[in-house]
């Protein structure tokens, strides 16, 4: 049974943001933090990365708007804010303006960096977010580190 909130959240996309590398790893824990997440949402949820990774942060925007969303939060998956996340990203995305919780209405946008400019063809809302930051929860993980190396 559709309720208004099942209806709000069918038209809300999540992008997770990752830098990219020609090694594998980086891919592989985005992509896992991006399933988990995925698992444990109302949302539509998809992986981008910012470069050299596939997919990139255009095709991964198109493939919530082929799903029909109207709205994507972007989180980029990254500890604390640099140029990728204040300037990069945000023009990728075509939030010029680099704040944070940024908002802007996006009418297709050419991402440069590339060998292949890809054109994003959504007509929607996007927000960009924090990045991670000195979350408390980020603690327990370095403790459980710590204790394992012990």
């Amino acid at each position: 049974m559709d309720t208004n909130s099942d209806l709000k959240t069918a038209k809300i996309g999540v992008l997770l943001v990752g830098h990219g590398s020609r090694l594998p790893y980086g891919k592989d824990v985005v992509s896992k933090l991006g399933k988990m997440y995925r698992e444990n949402s109302d949302y539509l949820v998809e992986v981008g990365f910012m470069n050299m990774s596939k997919p990139s942060i255009p095709a991964a925007i198109n493939m919530l708007a082929k799903q029909g969303v109207k709205k994507i939060i972007v989180t980029p998956i990254f500890l604390a804010h640099g140029v990728h996340t204040k300037q990069d990203i945000p023009h990728i995305l075509g939030l010029d303006n680099g704040h944070e919780h940024s908002h802007g209405h996006h009418h297709g946008h050419s991402h440069h960096k590339d060998e292949e400019a890809e054109e994003i063809e959504f007509d929607g809302e996007i927000i960009y977010t924090e990045p991670l930051g000195a979350d408390p929860r980020l603690v327990d993980i370095i403790g459980d580190r710590v204790k394992k190396a012990l």
